[in-house]
């Protein structure tokens, strides 16, 4: 039956019919093809009449529809029941429209370069393009085939070709590049993990160190005291057992052995507490340098030698204890380094003055003598906190002394 293929193709559309209607003139055509018509000679007419008049697009002749519109046209049977038993049959050969389903791909649009089908001309986005027949199509676009052999063997591809290979060979380039600086970055970042690595571990063990140092110093006075406060609460269990006896004799004896243990334990030297503290801190030390360091300076960074240091600032008490005691005086050692102290800078402030004035004013330049009378002030400034230090341990010394000579004098 795909012979009459032709015959069973509406003249508007080039599509199968789709509810085929006859005029009056007895041709055959969609009835959605022959609403379109009428609505676009419709468009052209100020007002529509009552009596609906259409020109067949086959024969041209003038036909009168009726007023209910297509609707009333004699549908044309035949031709239906033929084009339903042509669309059941298998039309694997025939290519039909992606878009208007089981419809033939029978017109070529010049404008898009394409098959389309009937329904693409007239409702579809193909409406309103140039259009040609398949063979004729055909042919044309054969006749014209040697140009794009033409087009497709110039220079240009040749260029195309060239600039492919440049593309490559840049590409190649970059890659290379690129896996050389990851190389790189691998090697450089190891190093730096290593190098952070051993300053941690020396920055660790230098800890470790102190801490042992630490132990060193207090474990010993620490187990010491112990002793001493386990025999206190040992004499303080005989004491209270003693308190129990009832026998004079065995009372006295055991009375005066714990007099022995007391004063003995009492006589036990105490150790000097001295307030010390950590220097330097790693914390400080990572605030201070290592964050201000860059990376590449941090291996040159020397590890600290962390050492216990007596306190630098001299903690005064706001507040004396219950018991009244007077201000502690510093040790005899201490007062005899201040006034030695105070003989050698007296010795220094003396030659120093003998060598200032060995020079003269005239013979010394300007700039010189101006740096050495700078020295001279920063001394004298130096030497002045020394000898209010000195005096203050004076009044200290003479107060304790105050204190003592009368209690002595009354044993």
């Amino acid at each position: 039956m795909h012979h009459f293929e032709e015959e069973l193709t509406c003249s508007i559309c080039y599509s199968l019919f789709s509810d085929p209607r006859v005029l009056p003139c007895s041709h055959t055509f969609c009835r959605n093809c022959l609403e379109g018509v009428l609505d676009l000679s419709g468009n052209f007419s100020i007002w529509r009449p009552l009596r609906i008049l259409l020109k067949c697009p086959n024969c041209r002749s003038v036909v009168e529809i009726p007023d209910s519109g297509t609707e009333s046209l004699p549908i044309n049977f035949a031709l239906k029941a033929i084009i339903e038993k042509y669309r059941q049959e298998d039309h694997s050969d025939v290519a039909t429209c992606s878009e208007h389903y089981r419809q033939p791909l029978n017109v070529y649009c010049l404008l898009d370069k394409k098959m389309v089908c009937g329904h693409c001309l007239t409702i579809g986005k193909h409406n309103g393009h140039p259009i040609d027949d398949l063979y004729s199509a055909y042919l044309k676009e054969k006749q014209s085939s040697g140009k794009i052999l033409e087009q497709l063997t110039d220079k240009h591809w040749a260029d195309v070709y060239l600039l492919i290979e440049k593309l490559k060979e840049q590409k190649s380039q970059c890659e290379s590049v690129i896996q050389d600086d990851k190389k790189v970055v691998v090697l450089y970042f190891k190093k730096l993990s290593e190098t952070l690595e051993n300053k941690k571990q020396a920055l660790l063990s230098a800890l470790d160190e102190i801490n042992r140092q630490v132990l060193e110093e207090y474990d010993p006075l620490i187990e010491n005291l112990k002793k001493m406060r386990e025999e206190q609460l040992e004499l303080m269990s005989l004491n209270t057992s003693i308190q129990k006896e009832e026998s004079p004799l065995v009372f006295l004896e055991k009375v005066d052995g714990v007099y022995q243990r007391l004063k003995a334990l009492k006589e036990k030297q105490l150790p000097d507490v001295k307030p010390v503290e950590i220097y330097p801190r790693v914390g400080h030390l990572l605030k201070d340098v290592w964050s201000n360091t860059e990376i590449g300076q941090i291996n040159k960074i020397l590890t600290p030698k962390i050492k216990l240091i007596p306190k630098r600032k001299l903690q005064i008490k706001s507040k004396q204890k219950e018991r009244g005691k007077s201000e502690e005086l510093p040790p005899a050692v201490n007062s005899l380094a201040v006034i030695l102290l105070f003989v050698i800078a007296a010795i220094a402030l003396f030659a120093f003055s003998k060598l200032v004035s060995s020079f003269g004013i005239e013979t010394v330049p300007t700039y010189i003598s101006e740096f050495l009378h700078s020295i001279y002030q920063g001394f004298c400034a130096h030497l002045q906190t020394i000898v209010d230090a000195l005096c203050h341990k004076f009044n200290l010394t003479v107060k304790f002394l105050g204190m003592i000579v009368p209690l002595w004098l009354f044993q």
